[in-house]
């Protein structure tokens, strides 16, 4: 075939990638897909997803730890290394709710009832929680937190004492930042065609927003619990010297409110600002199939 046919058969040939507009039809029709998944299936997938990014949150605890590279280097390795999370649940398959915020995208498509939508949220919500929490309780029972002289635990309860401390109002804004990075992160790694296309459609997305300090519900899910199992350990809240009044933030009020905080803000971050902003542009005016 000349080069000339080539041009005429498709007007992106020798660009690798899918266009946004076949995203967008991708997203919209795997979220209907996920809405239709069997319970068991999305529970045990959220399950997994949670401990994904546990374990990314753990990963990116123990590389943020003694680092003298200064702030923002610091945080840029701790984004990168968290990136294990969500490459690991878009690469080797789960259900995480704060990428399910793009089923939005099928509801208002139609593709999906508003209880499907509702229903697989819930599910995912509950089986992250599940996974996070697991993974909390293995490393603390693991006692991964007194490595490098129980550095990692203070450095662990530290960034669960910030967290905790933050108002309600903070904690949703950093929430909606948060999701529109982790979506954007999901979106480019649709458009990718192979391994090497998604994990690196990943990581900056996902350094930014830990670098930022966004606030992301189901990594919190494990950051804070596994900070307040870490605050009955003399070792670990020596090592941190915390002040007492931001310690004493960090208890299951200061968890409510920012698990609830945040994932509001992930939802208008990810089902408002990335999922209905590119269904207006890419969908809307799709004619009926």
């Amino acid at each position: 075939m000349t080069a000339s046919n080539q041009d005429s058969t498709h007007p992106m040939v020798g660009v690798d990638s899918f266009s946004p507009a076949e995203i967008a039809r991708l997203v919209e029709g795997r979220g209907a897909a996920k809405a239709a998944a069997p319970v068991v299936t999305t529970l045990v997938l959220s399950i997994v997803a949670g401990a994904f990014i546990a374990l990314g949150a753990v990963f990116a605890t123990v590389i943020s730890t003694g680092s003298t590279l200064g702030v923002g280097p610091t945080r840029l390795l701790a984004g990168a290394a968290f990136s294990l999370g969500l490459i690991l649940v878009v690469v080797a398959g789960a259900e995480l709710f704060t990428g399910n915020n793009l089923l939005m995208m099928s509801w208002v498509s139609r593709r999906i009832s508003f209880r499907r939508l509702l229903k697989n949220w819930v599910i995912v919500y509950v089986g992250n929680a599940l996974g996070a929490v697991s993974v909390a309780t293995l490393v603390y029972a693991a006692e991964w937190w007194s490595v490098a002289d129980h550095a990692v635990g203070a450095t662990a309860l530290s960034i669960a004492a910030a967290k905790s401390s933050l108002s309600f109002e903070v904690a949703f804004v950093r929430g909606v930042l948060a999701n529109a990075l982790v979506c954007l992160a999901i979106w480019l790694a649709t458009a990718g065609r192979s391994v090497t296309d998604k994990v690196l459609a990943i990581i900056f997305p996902i350094s930014a927003f830990v670098a930022a300090g966004f606030e992301h519900s189901i990594a919190n899910m494990y950051f804070i619990p596994i900070g307040l199992l870490l605050s009955d350990e003399p070792a670990v809240t020596s090592e941190a010297a915390i002040p007492p009044d931001a310690l004493a933030s960090l208890d299951l009020a200061g968890l409510l409110t920012n698990i609830s905080a945040a994932t509001l803000g992930n939802v208008v971050g990810g089902a408002g600002l990335v999922g209905v902003v590119y269904w207006f542009v890419y969908l809307r005016a799709r004619p009926a199939s």
